[in-house]
C-alpha cells in the first residue's frame, strides 16, 4: 500500500545554485550525496522533514525530452511485493523491483501521459534510514 510522498526528484542545471537555494534559503538539511566513481558529486537527497525528500541532479533541461526540470514522483510504500502485484493486477505495468544505489527498494511505472512514478520502500540500510522516523 502507498503510504507517503517519497521525495519528488528535479533535473538542476547548477548544482551549487540549487543547494544554495534549498538549504541556505530554504533551511532544508542535506542527507546525502550521489557520488561518481571518480568522486564528483552529481546529485544530492534534501530532507524536508518526516519522512519526505527532495532528490537534485545536476544536468540540463535540454537533456530531457520535455525540457522540463522535474525528474518523477516517487511515493513510498510498505510492502513493494504486495503493491506492485496490486497495481500489476490492477492493470497498470510495473517493471521489476531492484535495490537502488541508495539501498532502498524500488520499481517503477509509468503514468499514461508518460510521467514516471518510483514505488520506493526504506530497508535498515537504505541512505534515508538515518533521517526518517
Amino acid at each position: 500500500m502507498i503510504t507517503a510522498l517519497a521525495h519528488t526528484c528535479y533535473v538542476v542545471r547548477d548544482l551549487d545554485a540549487a543547494l544554495h537555494f534549498y538549504v541556505d534559503q530554504l533551511g532544508l538539511t542535506p542527507a546525502f550525496d550521489f557520488v561518481k566513481d571518480d568522486g564528483v558529486r552529481f546529485g544530492i537527497y534534501l530532507h524536508v522533514g518526516g519522512r519526505s525528500f527532495i532528490e537534485l541532479f545536476q544536468g540540463a533541461h535540454a537533456d530531457r525530452v520535455d525540457g522540463q526540470s522535474y525528474g518523477h514522483l516517487c511515493l513510498e510504500v510498505d510492502d513493494i511485493q504486495a503493491t506492485t502485484a496490486a497495481i500489476t493486477a490492477a492493470g497498470a505495468a510495473v517493471e521489476p523491483i531492484s535495490l537502488g544505489s541508495d539501498q532502498s527498494w524500488q520499481a517503477w511505472l509509468t503514468d499514461p501521459d508518460g510521467n514516471r512514478i518510483e514505488l520506493h520502500q526504506y530497508t535498515p540500510e537504505s541512505w534515508q534510514a538515518p533521517h526518517v522516523r
